[in-house]
């Protein structure tokens, strides 16, 4: 198995456990702060990323493509310099912005968001910036070795520190108010990145072959070229992230504002944008940990391939991508298009978003996508050609946003239709651009396959959660009826050839059990 597949199926396997791990953590903040409580932290949220992506310069990109040039060539000291660079801008730009937030969160608090009130988790994001800036760069570094076991186990060691912390944390500042219990949800991310990061400083210190520490001063003074080489990807994929960020941190400022024209209170307000943010597009991003997994393997499979200039193998990198997430995203969106009621009433004990999640799912099937694409535009240095098309969506996106949400007959399905619109925009951009530089063959029938035998599993899940297994308890219903929709989706995807048994069988353990028993 080649590196790409085996670092993929690591990081699925682990990006998988952390969705899940998240999804816990979701479910303990709602049951805890309800849905006005959600959307204070989701309000808040957008400003923690928007920091971070602002702080890391786009360097884990960048260090995760030049690192594995230069382990190519064995050029341990290129390395050394790379990390040395990384972490002087990184921690360097964390001392500004950690005191920044501290200062500029009432400002924010009272005059952008509506809701003073997310003053208090605005200002629990402020220590974890230096935090992500050291763990950012050395997941960078394990990224371009290819190895991507510190890389997988610091999300999941993260995600466990922090439903522990989340779960302590919310019940105990709960009493004060759910402004402070959704700080205390936030302060908890601090926690588990913390922790995360002391796994990946142990891990670095005894797989490294170098000492970072000596002559690094004087190192990261004459590494000027080094610079200038990470800020050529770096720049051009922190203005996509930035775009991105800047978009969300604008997103909730947008919709708050345009639902108070169409007369919609507060406190309503709030609560709308939670279900939409915090409970229905968690649901509809959990199938990306496939694409995410895949996304992060591809930029230094795809920089190896283009210092070769081996093209070929990355249309065939591409054409792997693309074809799996169509058949995962696929069976996922009929799942939770099928049974977003039942999932949400289950998890939530509330179903007022399901009807965000049926008009959303047939799309994040393009957003599964453009995950990956993304990657392949920094690998093959285009990166400022992926910044240009994140910037278009962005713009089309927060437009209709405000256009539709301020009216009182579209309301918060106004920030719905605008996000759907800003994913098929972006996503057929990237598409379109990488189709300049690579040969690619668009087989129809690969992509359109799957959605068709997609809907036949549908309809065969409707009927078995409605008919089949109506008299069970809800959570059984629930199961057994995912069940029969992911059965009949594999087995007509297996009986067409859309999933092929020499593919299934080169998955590890899997393909060594199905060798043995199911396909003798």
């Amino acid at each position: 198995m080649s590196k790409f597949l085996r670092g993929t199926f690591i990081l699925l396997i682990a990006t998988l456990i952390t969705r899940i791990l998240g999804f816990i953590n979701r479910i303990v903040i709602a049951r805890f702060i309800g849905e006005e409580g959600v959307g204070l932290y989701m309000m808040a949220l957008p400003t923690l990323f928007l920091v971070i992506t602002i702080t890391q310069l786009g360097l884990p990109v960048a260090i995760s493509k030049f690192v594995a040039e230069a382990d190519a060539r064995g050029d341990d000291k290129k390395v050394k310099k790379i990390l040395v660079v990384a972490l002087t801008c990184t921690f360097g730009l964390s001392l500004i912005f950690t005191p920044a937030m501290l200062l500029l969160a009432p400002m924010l608090a009272e005059t952008l968001f509506t809701d003073d009130r997310t003053i208090w988790p605005l200002m629990a994001i402020a220590p974890i910036v230096p935090i992500v800036a050291i763990s950012s760069v050395l997941r960078g570094y394990f990224q371009g070795r290819q190895n991507m076991k510190p890389y997988a186990l610091s999300q999941v060691i993260e995600q466990i520190a922090r439903i522990t912390f989340i779960a302590v944390l919310t019940k105990a500042f709960l009493p004060y108010g759910i402004e402070y219990a959704a700080m205390g949800a936030m302060f908890a991310s601090v926690i588990g990145e913390l922790v995360s990061l002391v796994y990946l400083m142990t891990t670095f210190k005894l797989k490294k072959h170098f000492r970072v520490r000596k002559n690094f001063f004087s190192m990261a003074k004459s590494s000027k070229g080094t610079f200038i080489e990470l800020m050529g990807i770096g720049l051009p994929t922190t203005g996509s992230r930035l775009i991105g960020n800047i978009s969300w941190f604008f997103e909730p400022i947008v919709v708050a504002q345009s639902l108070a024209i169409a007369g919609v209170s507060t406190a309503i307000a709030t609560r709308q944008y939670g279900e939409l943010t915090g409970y229905a597009l968690p649901l509809l991003m959990l199938p990306s940990f496939v694409t995410t997994s895949l996304a992060t393997s591809l930029v230094p499979a795809v920089s190896e391939a283009k210092s070769l200039g081996d093209y070929s193998l990355i249309e065939r990198r591409l054409q792997q991508t693309l074809r799996i997430t169509f058949i995962t995203g696929s069976l996922a969106m009929v799942i939770l298009f099928v049974l977003a009621e039942p999932v949400l009433e289950v998890m939530y004990h509330s179903s007022n978003a399901a009807i965000f999640i049926k008009f959303l799912a047939p799309f994040f099937i393009l957003f599964y996508c453009q995950l990956p694409l993304q990657s392949m535009l920094q690998a093959l240095n285009l990166a400022k050609a992926a910044m240009i098309n994140s910037f278009i969506g962005a713009v089309v996106k927060i437009v209709i946003i405000w256009l539709l949400a301020s009216k009182e007959s579209f309301g918060i399905m106004g920030a719905a239709i605008g996000i759907a619109s800003g994913t098929i925009l972006v996503t057929f951009l990237h598409f379109s651009t990488i189709l300049k530089v690579i040969p690619f063959t668009l087989k129809i029938r690969t992509y359109l396959s799957p959605i068709a035998i997609a809907v036949i599993a549908g309809g065969s899940g409707h009927y078995a959660y409605y008919s089949l297994f109506s008299s069970l308890a809800p959570l059984s219903q629930l199961l057994l009826s995912a069940t029969v929709i992911s059965a009949v989706f594999l087995a007509i995807s297996l009986l067409t050839g859309v999933i092929r048994k020499a593919e299934i069988k080169r998955i590890p353990y899997i393909g060594m059990f199905l060798s043995k028993f199911a396909f003798r």
